[in-house]
């Protein structure tokens, strides 16, 4: 089967989510079950940008590679090629992590 290839549209930006904690800061091994989904993940591509009202398009303020913060509930889950990946809007996300 042929590998597919996701471009986002627009202002929409793909991200793949960074592997969750295994243990707590004190040590604690966490189980599956308790793990909560990470909130960072790494920029796969990027959408042209928003069409503005005058027809040109905003320039998109992330960049493939970049390391990024998002809000918990944001954007839709998908699978491709047996990854799961993530499509945000570029406003879900909060901030690049240097």
């Amino acid at each position: 089967m042929a590998k597919l290839k996701i471009r986002p549209l627009g202002d929409k930006v793909l991200v793949k989510r960074l592997e969750a904690e295994e243990k707590t800061a004190g040590g604690i091994v966490l189980p599956d079950t308790a793990k909560e989904k990470p909130k960072r993940g790494i920029v796969q591509s990027v959408g042209d940008g928003r069409l503005l009202d005058d027809g040109q398009r905003s320039k998109m303020q992330v960049a493939k590679g970049d390391q990024v913060l998002f809000s918990s509930y944001a954007g839709t889950e998908i699978k491709v090629n047996g990854e799961e990946l993530l499509i945000l809007d570029e406003g879900d996300i909060l901030a690049i992590i240097a």
